[in-house]
């Protein structure tokens, strides 16, 4: 079925349900942020495959949610479909409850007394649903049916929930036992006076038991719940997952093991009194099931401590074991990218290459490296106006030749035994305008001034986010995407609670924990920008107004210096962009041969 007939067949469920809307957000029952084809349902029901958008169907009309980073990509991928496409964040753009109240009033469909919306409750969180009950309550009474999934029936080919194996992640990269970990969770747990709490998020349970898994595209997780109590612990997961040599290891760490669709029934038998949920990762089904639930043979409801799960922050706060293993990671990954910078321009040269066969190449060359287990992300490989598409990836459809002029974008990852990378690079084929000249060397400015600040500890994100942009805001310019986000040891590319953007974030940055810097602008039609690197947090020193501290570039790649106009960089400037060069050249040279190291010479020579 194209998207047209699958909306026609939802509509037929819709009436025969009595539903005057339907809302498929992006997420599955974890909350997470890459998802297993099984639960890619806004996908299958809009043709839109970013990672982030938010589907609403009515009797009569259609509309796609999504922020800056995929605006030109969903306009291209909706074209010849009935969705409007909403630019989240953008002047103008109701909100899905305004949308809903205004579609809803004005419906000229024979049910326009039909006022229930459904949004399946077992892939929203707890948050998202209760703040879509109130907002759709003032558009007019707007109710919200939560136990339905709306393509259970339509959707006849639906991948099944995976069933890929599961690994022990060995304790020469994890640097912290299970034991360990549960114990500083449930010390967290008590300072919140919670007895237990329910874990699910897939990255932080992978965490917690030091377990990777291949269920999620480029995120080495599984698919399961961990219920946690004062004394015990249950590890809900499909038991054909688990190797002889997993499930004894579970068993020696007294970790329980359960069917994963028992979760339901493991909070109705949960035997303590309160328990820690996070609202914004537990979803809606599982929040409400224990929040109407009664501990057995009394009157007395478990009592919900409502907080952020402590493990978010544990997990963001690298040890020296993992950041070890990130340098580790960073080396291997500097190694493929070095080999692969060195052929890619002759190779444009000689003709033939395309946006996807240097994605292969790039990815052949880090699959050569020790320790590599796949991409972090699927890689962009962006050329000229590609390159203003922010999250841009190459189809046969859309892939084009590079030529030797112009600019190329190249955002990718690995995922490493020991970590994770994630790096962009805006490389100059050949001659490039003016404009672009300009627009490289501000960028560059900005991720510079992020990369040297220096910060009080216990600052947010936010607080420091205009470092990147103020280069830019000077000259007009801005983007609308986020400057910085945590990255994972072997796990997810992208890891919170704290970020580097506009938007309001508390969470504090902390020594131990890995940031990216990114900056970028993208000109429509014409071409993008962005430059960066992962960052490590590190002191810097301790004063009487207390501890300072800084970045440490973790990522050791040249950065092309050819399109860098030099007037625009101030001296302070260029003598990091020097220091940073000089780094990555002692770092990366003994481990090349001479022809590689001789290029990398003139690729880190001082400005």
């Amino acid at each position: 079925m194209n998207i047209n007939d699958r909306l026609s067949a939802l509509r037929e469920v819709m009436q025969r349900e009595s539903l005057a809307a339907v809302i498929f957000p992006s997420s599955d029952p974890h909350q997470s942020e890459y998802v297993a084809d099984h639960w890619k349902c806004r996908e299958w029901i809009s043709g839109f495959d970013g990672s982030a958008g938010t589907a609403v169907v009515t009797l009569e009309n259609a509309a796609l949610w999504t922020d800056s980073r995929y605006f030109l990509a969903a306009e291209e991928q909706l074209r010849g479909t009935e969705y409007q496409l909403m630019k989240l964040k953008m002047p103008g753009t109701p909100t899905i409850a305004q949308w809903l109240g205004q579609e809803i009033r004005n419906t000229r469909h024979p049910k326009a007394d039909w006022t229930e919306v459904a949004i399946d409750g077992m892939v929203s969180s707890a948050n998202e649903v209760r703040q879509l009950i109130s907002d759709l309550r003032r558009e007019g009474g707007i109710t919200v049916r939560t136990n339905f999934d709306a393509l259970r029936h339509i959707w006849k080919d639906r991948p099944p929930v995976p069933t890929n194996p599961v690994e022990r992640y060995p304790l020469d990269y994890a640097g912290e036992t299970t034991a360990s970990k549960l114990a500083r969770i449930r010390q967290a747990l008590r300072e919140h006076h919670a007895d237990g709490m329910l874990m699910a998020s897939l990255d932080d349970i992978a965490w917690t038991l030091n377990l990777r898994g291949s269920d999620v595209h480029c995120n080495p997780v599984f698919v399961s719940y961990l219920l946690i109590a004062s004394k015990s612990a249950t590890l809900f997961v499909n038991r054909s997952k688990l190797t002889p040599d997993v499930l004894s290891y579970l068993k020696t760490e007294g970790i329980h093991v359960d069917e994963y669709e028992n979760v339901k029934s493991g909070l109705k038998n949960y035997f303590e009194y309160n328990i820690l949920l996070d609202p914004d990762e537990v979803n809606y089904t599982l929040f409400d099931l224990v929040k109407n639930h009664q501990h057995s043979g009394t009157r007395s409801p478990i009592q919900i401590v409502e907080e952020e799960s402590p493990v978010k922050r544990m997990k963001t706060i690298k040890s020296p074991t993992e950041i070890r293993g990130f340098r580790q990671a960073m080396l291997h990954d500097g190694i493929a990218l070095v080999k692969f910078l060195r052929w890619l321009k002759p190779a444009v040269e000689n003709g033939g290459q395309t946006e996807m066969s240097i994605d292969r190449k790039l990815t052949a060359l880090r699959a050569e490296q020790p320790l590599f287990h796949g991409t972090s992300f699927d890689t962009i490989a962006a050329y000229e106006a590609h390159g203003a598409i922010v999250h841009y990836e190459a189809t046969p459809d859309t892939d084009v030749p590079l030529k030797p002029e112009g600019l190329l974008l190249i955002d990718s990852g690995g995922q490493y035994l020991g970590g994770t990378t994630d790096i962009t690079r805006t490389i100059s084929l050949g001659p490039v305008s003016d404009e672009q000249q300009r627009i490289y060397t501000l960028v560059l400015k900005g991720h510079l001034q992020l990369q040297n600040a220096v910060f009080p500890a216990g600052a947010s994100g936010t607080q420091i986010d205009a470092l990147a942009r103020l280069p830019l805001w000077k000259n007009g310019l801005n983007y609308l995407h986020g400057t910085g986000h945590g990255v994972g040891a072997f796990l997810n590319v992208h890891e919170g609670p704290h970020q580097i953007r506009m938007e309001w974030k508390p969470a504090p940055l902390v020594a131990g924990m890995t940031v990216t810097d990114e900056p970028g602008i993208y000109l429509t039609g014409r071409f993008g920008v962005r430059i960066e690197n992962t960052l490590l947090i590190v002191p810097e020193r301790q004063t009487e107004f207390g501890e300072f501290l800084q970045f440490e570039p973790l990522t050791l790649c040249p950065i092309d210096k050819t399109p860098i106009i030099r007037e625009l960089l101030t001296d302070e400037e260029t003598g990091w962009l020097n220091d940073y060069h000089a780094h990555v050249y002692a770092a990366l040279a003994p481990h090349l041969d001479a022809d590689e190291q001789q290029w990398l010479s003139e690729a880190c020579a001082p400005l």
